[in-house]
């Protein structure tokens, strides 16, 4: 049996790679946390750390170990605030998974605004996560529901899911480059022009995705710089460095150096699904769902304005 406290220690030190700095993240002394360490490691016949006069290192297993005692330990504060809530009679709450469009479209913003207009005491825990957790979180039941870019499988056993929306997205590119005057741009007008390709971190892929549908639209990209998140890439285009295509819901961020403009031979979106479990074990978990699709329609309109 794990013992959640051994595996927190551990987090501590792979993450510092130093006993004394764990030690002191953890409010111990270090003795007994190298004692820890050492049991924990006893008890799971595997050498966790490479240790050396200075520093401690994660062995390969270790390394894979930590990655999933952070996964865990997610799921046990998860399950934990849970409980709490449920023993203040809270009906549960509610833990939604979400990613980042899920805010930038307005569409869970507005959900929530609807659900704290209606029952104001209804505690919310939010988690960030990739589209993988969020499906196991809604599987393990220490999430509500999810707000992912894809469904889960059509053939998935236990989960069910509806698309909520579909941004496209357009052309921002710097206010004085010369097609900026231009009321129509055209495939040959991108064609080797430098880029500023945003990140998918959902998509391993994510770079070679981005230039075949580039490819496929009719111009082939000439990549200079990639964004981690549209915001990043919007104030590289505001320099001057590239053009990029950001979602229609993002551009209401760009100010007077930035020009967009749509492309309606380019038919690319984002896309945003809501999924749930099969089945519904609390009303206030079917109640917010159907608020939540009961928003798409309101947050489109937003987001093509």
């Amino acid at each position: 049996m794990l013992d959640l406290r051994q595996l927190r220690y551990f987090v501590a030190v792979a993450e510092t790679e130093h006993v004394g700095q764990a030690a002191e993240r953890l409010h111990i002394s270090q003795s007994p946390l190298s004692r820890q360490i050492a049991q924990l490691e006893k008890n799971l016949g595997l050498t966790l750390f490479e240790r050396g006069q200075q520093r401690i290192r994660l062995t390969r297993d270790g390394q894979v170990f930590l990655a999933e005692a952070r996964a865990l330990l997610r799921h046990a504060d998860r399950l934990e605030n849970l409980g709490r809530r449920l023993g203040r009679g809270e009906e549960g709450g509610l833990c939604i998974g979400y990613v980042a469009d899920a805010m930038h479209t307005g569409i869970l913003p507005g959900a929530l605004r609807a659900l704290h207009s209606e029952r104001p005491g209804v505690h919310i825990a939010l988690y960030n996560l990739p589209p993988a957790e969020q499906f196991e979180g809604l599987r393990q039941r220490s999430l509500d529901i999810a707000l992912v870019h894809e469904p889960p499988s059509t053939d998935d056993p236990d989960l069910l899911a509806a698309p909520l929306f579909e941004d496209p997205l357009l052309l921002v590119l710097p206010a004085g480059h010369p097609l900026a005057d231009q009321e129509e741009v055209t495939p040959g007008d991108l064609d080797g022009q430098p880029w500023i390709a945003v990140e998918n971190a959902q998509d391993p892929a994510w770079r070679d995705t981005f230039v075949a549908a580039c490819t496929a639209a009719g111009f082939t990209p000439d990549i200079r710089l990639n964004a981690a998140e549209p915001l990043t890439a919007l104030g590289l285009v505001a320099s001057g460095l590239g053009l990029a295509l950001v979602q229609k819901s993002m551009v209401r961020a760009t100010t007077e150096d930035v020009a967009v403009r749509e492309l309606p031979w380019h038919h690319t979106c984002v896309q945003l699904w809501a999924a749930w479990h099969r089945v519904d074990l609390r009303p206030l978990v079917a109640s917010f769902r159907a608020t939540v699709l009961g928003t798409t329609g309101t947050n489109r309109i937003t987001a093509q304005q």
